[in-house]
């Protein structure tokens, strides 16, 4: 059986080879087209829009969820913390809409998307969403001028949007074979060719062993789950209790894992695809009470209050925070020392 099992993932590795292979071709277009595009904003045949207050984006050039939108959250909040007036740029990834919007904790989850609505529940600053980037931070700065850092949620390759700091989160994964689309992972090439030389990008790991120049993030689940109506209730009171548990999001499993280390007796799961619409989901009551992500809670509610959301709690290292701190500083000055530094365009 186990020769049999060998032989099988052989011949798989084999074929996914061969397909890589075929793939090649494809893959080096795109990274040439990708190289020319990055080419004409350097020489300025296409503009960068600079925004008069700095702008940081939490981006990956690998394909798939690598837990961007947590750790843009946690930085909000440390940003927060700091005194700072922050506001949140998103595309608003499979909303049903295109144009430039507000996004409140009322807003509704198909006009905005997922993510931006939990970033508004739970940061509690101006989050707009807009397929333009520059007109989202635009419009959010007109509404809210005491706002005095943008941090743009995904966005690593909008490059309309100028940005003074560059966030690259990865996971266990890496660079995966190292190959461009579709024979590979990534959405560029790595190392990554920045538009300026001026703006750092700084390497963020959510799993697997950081490497050097990498800034490890620690992420655990709480202890605690939550309702829609804010009913808090402790991981303790379950443990002699059978629960179900889904997630819709890049790796299920993980959040399954997660919820098993913390002694939960998961007798039920469903892993469905990340972003998915659950509003026609079928919840088998009889299997348990509903434990899930918070993403998937802010679509979850609507239909089933009954859902309890498990925070999930993203540590980001003292000395990444400290050099955030610290360039933002630097500038936040130099925008302010502009003669243009209250200029939009």
């Amino acid at each position: 059986m186990h020769a049999w099992n060998g032989h099988g993932a052989d011949r798989s590795n084999a074929l996914g080879q061969v397909l890589v292979f075929f793939l090649l071709p494809i893959s080096w277009l795109f990274a040439g087209l990708v190289a020319i595009r990055r080419r004409l904003y350097q020489h300025g045949f296409y503009k960068q829009t600079t925004l008069p207050v700095p702008v940081i984006v939490v981006g990956n050039v690998m394909v798939g969820g690598v837990g961007k939108t947590p750790i843009t959250m946690a930085l909000v909040n440390h940003l927060k913390a700091q005194g700072l007036r922050v506001g949140v740029l998103s595309r608003g990834y499979g909303r049903k809409t295109s144009s430039t919007l507000a996004v409140s904790p009322k807003s509704q989850l198909q006009n905005v998307g997922d993510e931006p609505l939990l970033i508004a529940r739970s940061c509690q600053v101006p989050v707009f969403v807009g397929n333009s980037r520059v007109d989202a931070g635009r419009a959010l700065l007109s509404l809210h001028r005491d706002v005095q850092v943008l941090v743009c949620d995904d966005g690593l390759q909008h490059w309309p949007l100028a940005r003074d700091l560059e966030l690259c989160v990865f996971d266990e994964r890496g660079v995966g074979n190292g190959h461009l689309l579709p024979a590979g992972p990534l959405r560029e090439t790595w190392p990554r060719q920045a538009l300026s030389p001026n703006v750092p990008c700084w390497v963020l790991r959510t799993s697997g062993e950081a490497g050097p120049n990498e800034f490890a993030v620690q992420r655990h689940l709480a202890d605690y789950a939550l309702q829609a109506d804010g009913t808090q209730r402790s991981f303790s009171s379950w443990w002699d209790t059978p629960v179900q548990a889904l997630a819709g999001i890049a790796k299920p499993e993980v959040f399954f894992a997660m919820l098993r280390e913390q002694g939960m007796n998961v007798a039920h799961t469903q892993a469905l695809p990340d972003h998915a619409d659950l509003q026609a989901l079928h919840i088998d009551t009889s299997q348990g009470d509903v434990l899930c992500t918070e993403k998937d809670a802010v679509k979850l509610w609507a239909h089933h209050p009954q859902a309890w959301a498990v925070p999930l709690h993203t540590t980001l290292p003292p000395e990444l925070l400290a050099a955030i701190d610290a360039h933002l500083a630097a500038v936040q000055h130099a925008k302010l020392s502009s003669p243009h530094g209250h200029q939009t365009a």
